[in-house]
């Protein structure tokens, strides 16, 4: 168990830096036009804007499927 949680964590922290280290190259070596057309005009809130994005997605698909379980549910109760 605790190996697993050591792997998990090691592929995590590598993956974290990973990231971090090619959004640097990006911005380093990239002239600002394409980083703009590329990331958008608010380059150092990349981060913030993609987990706002996906945390909407999955409201979306969350409030979705509760509806939709909600009106199969009371379909089967008004029986």
């Amino acid at each position: 168990m605790f190996k697993r949680i050591f792997w998990l964590g090691l592929g995590f922290a590598a993956g974290v830096i990973a990231v971090s280290k090619a959004n640097a190259y990006v911005k380093a070596n990239t002239p600002d036009a394409m980083r703009q057309f590329v990331l958008g005009p608010d380059q150092d809130h990349v981060t913030m804007r993609t987990l706002e994005g996906l945390v909407n997605e999955f409201n979306a698909t969350r409030r979705a499927r509760e509806a939709e379980l909600n009106r199969t549910y009371t379909e089967r109760a008004g029986r």
